[in-house]
């Protein structure tokens, strides 16, 4: 019987004209919010946010005595210092930092000289040995982005931030309604006629490793009546239905008049071989796709399509699929209607990877169990040479991890946020940022060790911003600045500034915390103290580091400190009275080479685009250039 399409669409056109009409049906993923301690594995909604610090007060990273560092100083192998009970007080790993003490001197550097005595010959200095308030996660930072799949690690960051309760994507049900008049339960002695039902095994283990539930409906006899009836019952029960059909003749129109009479019908017909009876439908708002009978054509089908629906329900985008390339060891024929998807096993011979085509037949699964890799061949071309090399895609996706956009130098949210929002449109890559200071970026971008890198570094001659440490430290051309943010800098203090601070210059009379060497806000709280006639010895706090804008707001909000130069958006997120300073030029430095790769070019998309904005204005104190 002659099979009648509706469609011969290119696959390309298929998705997109398929995908663009779920998403105005409104399918997406649902939620629900689930214990943190449950939900290893889960895929999270939203960003998560740390609610608390970690750790939330300060406390001993040693075993051995807590002391007020000062008292110490002066202590030496020719000077050494006696320690009473009244110096110190005895503490464990993990205990909180007694009232008046601001280090703890290690058990091993402890002499026992009698009566609960202690004698030392080295000194410590402020916060050695402590765990401060934030020295793992501030409260405020973004533990994971939106879309994110949640980790043991990371399960344990969450609790450690505070947050017990986590909203996460509910697994998709899909159902799978097999049918056929010859399909019969999987048996060790099938009559003669009797056609084995395992389709629906290969779709469940295949949906599984996509993180999906699946529910296998009882074979459905070739009646228009039965399979409407069997679909309505699945669609109020599942998020998504696929119905895999038998080998009467008409099976293709049976289903797709079925689906266009309980919803629509998108695509019947697709210009791939094997999969082209394929039929793309909703209904009530839910994917109802037709699988072809035969095996090899479903699976194509459930690889190509179904997998990123599923992803479009997360998300998310689908992972790219790691390829390799390789010699074709024989010619290969093709029809010029369909891309078609050959399996191909893989060997090494004479130092090259050569590709050898499996029997190409829609209803041979064991092609599909043998094969290495996947070779397609593209619609309109006729066939492909014996020693060509060619493209061949692995049956396992690549890895995440193989795509990952790294960003090092000056901290800033911004860089988390911009992350966030490329998580929730689908990035296919993740960002790794690190927080070393913007000297740390010049130095990584200079040995190719990131894409690019935030910067902030004032010529203190010029009162200009980056271009003359880009000049100075990076070969001629080998790095490209591209501009970010303008962002206020000022001193962070408690909440109605208690000790009632005006200028820089009143850090002379409080406890500063700062930042790290190389970082910007390092150079310019150098750049300011010069300027206000103070040297850094006069400064208590000065040598107190933190990598950090978040760091020192935590620092300050803890008590540890009274004032720190950081940006607006720290200081609000922690409710610290704020006194602004100066305006500052916030760009990132960029590796040349990547200046166009796709995930650069997407990052400055997301930092420039007017959603992008309002989310610094709602964290305030950035100007966008």
């Amino acid at each position: 019987m002659k099979q009648n399409y509706l469609n011969n669409l290119p696959l390309d056109t298929a998705k997109q004209v398929y995908y663009a009409h779920l998403k105005q049906a409104g399918f997406s993923g649902k939620t629900e919010t689930v214990a943190v301690t449950d939900a290893c594995g889960r895929v999270i909604k939203h960003a998560a946010y740390a609610h608390i610090c970690a750790p939330h007060y300060n406390a001993s990273a040693m075993d051995g005595v807590a002391v007020k560092a000062a008292a110490t100083f002066g202590a030496s192998e020719r000077t050494p210092l006696r320690l009473t009970p009244a110096d110190y007080t005895v503490v464990d790993t993990g205990d909180p930092l007694p009232q008046g003490c601001d280090a703890v001197i290690m058990v091993e550097d402890l002499m026992e000289c009698g009566e609960e005595q202690y004698q030392i010959i080295r000194s410590v200095v402020p916060w050695q040995n402590v765990r401060q308030v934030g020295e793992d996660i501030c409260m405020g930072d973004m533990i994971a982005p939106s879309g994110t799949v949640l980790t043991p690690a990371l399960c344990g960051a969450l609790l450690a931030g505070g947050i017990t309760k986590i909203e996460v994507f509910k697994k998709p049900l899909v159902g799978i309604i097999p049918t056929g008049d010859e399909i019969v339960p999987p048996t060790e002695n099938p009559a003669a006629g009797d056609i084995i039902e395992f389709n629906s095994t290969v779709f469940k283990g295949m949906l599984g490793q996509a993180d999906a539930d699946v529910k296998v409906y009882p074979i459905t006899p070739d009646k228009k009546d039965k399979i409407r009836a069997a679909l309505e019952n699945a669609l109020a029960e599942c998020d998504m239905v696929l119905i895999s059909a038998g080998s009467s003749a008409g099976r293709d129109d049976y289903t797709s008049e079925i689906i266009a009479s309980l919803g629509t019908v998108l695509v019947h017909g697709i210009a791939v071989k094997p999969g082209k009876p394929a039929v793309l439908g909703e209904a009530c708002g839910k994917p109802v796709i037709g699988l072809p009978g035969y095996p090899v054509s479903a699976i194509v089908i459930m690889d190509e399509i179904v997998r990123e629906v599923l992803a479009m329900y997360y998300g998310k985008a689908q992972c790219a699929r790691e390829s390799v390339k390789a010699v074709l060891a024989k010619k290969l024929v093709s029809s010029l209607k369909y891309s078609e998807y050959v399996r191909v096993s893989l060997g090494e011979i004479g130092g090259k990877l050569c590709a050898a085509p499996l029997a190409r037949g829609a209803g041979v699964i064991t092609s599909f169990t043998k094969a290495d890799g996947v070779l397609i061949v593209p619609q309109n071309c006729e066939g492909i040479e014996a020693g060509t090399e060619v493209d061949i895609r692995l049956n396992t996706p690549a890895e995440a991890l193989k795509h990952t956009l790294i960003i090092t130098g000056s901290h800033d949210p911004l860089i988390d946020e911009a992350a966030d929002f490329l998580a929730k449109r689908g990035a296919p890559f993740r960002v790794c940022s690190t927080h070393v200071g913007s000297m740390g970026a010049i130095y990584a971008v200079r040995d190719g060790l990131a894409h690019m890198g935030g910067i902030h570094l004032l010529d203190t001659a010029t009162g200009e911003y980056n271009t003359s440490y880009v000049q100075k430290y990076l070969p001629a051309g080998s790095g490209v600045i591209q501009k970010g943010v303008g962002r206020v800098q000022g001193l962070m203090v408690k909440k109605g500034n208690p000790l009632g601070i005006k200028e820089f210059k009143d850090i002379a009379r409080v406890r500063y915390v700062n930042r790290q060497r190389g970082a910007g806000t390092r150079i310019l709280c150098d750049y300011l103290l010069a300027q206000s006639g103070l040297e850094p010895e006069q400064i208590e706090g000065y040598r107190n580091e933190e990598f950090t804008h978040t760091a020192v707001a935590a620092s300050i909000a803890a008590g540890n400190a009274d004032a720190g130069l950081g940006i607006y958006s720290a200081a609000k997120m922690y409710g610290l009275e704020f006194i602004p300073i100066c305006n500052e030029t916030y760009a990132f430095l960029v590796d040349k080479r990547y200046a166009e790769d796709p995930m650069v070019r997407a990052f400055f998309e997301v930092l420039y685009s007017p959603e992008f904005r309002q989310r610094l204005d709602e964290m305030g104190g950035y100007s966008v250039q």
